[in-house]
């Protein structure tokens, strides 16, 4: 059991490192949260976010941050 809390370790410790550069990646967004109703409408580039690179990374940190949870969690019911 020691050994498979050390790969798994290993493997967060690598999804970290990971997910970190891919937020780095990510562009910055002018309208965060605190805006209300600020040129949020449909236009071409926001139809088509999905297959662009910023659609693609932002896929990336939705699958790496539930990796990184189900893993954690993982790691906490072996130790």
């Amino acid at each position: 059991m020691a050994t498979l809390g050390l790969v798994l370790s290993v493997v967060m410790i690598i999804l970290s490192v990971l997910l970190c550069i891919i937020i780095l990646l990510q562009s910055k967004r002018s309208a965060g949260l605190g805006a209300i109703g600020g040129g949020s409408g449909d236009t071409y580039w926001s139809k088509n976010k999905g297959s662009s690179m910023e659609g693609a990374l932002e896929r990336y940190t939705k699958i790496g941050g539930a990796l990184f949870m189900i893993l954690a969690l993982v790691i906490n019911l072996i130790g």
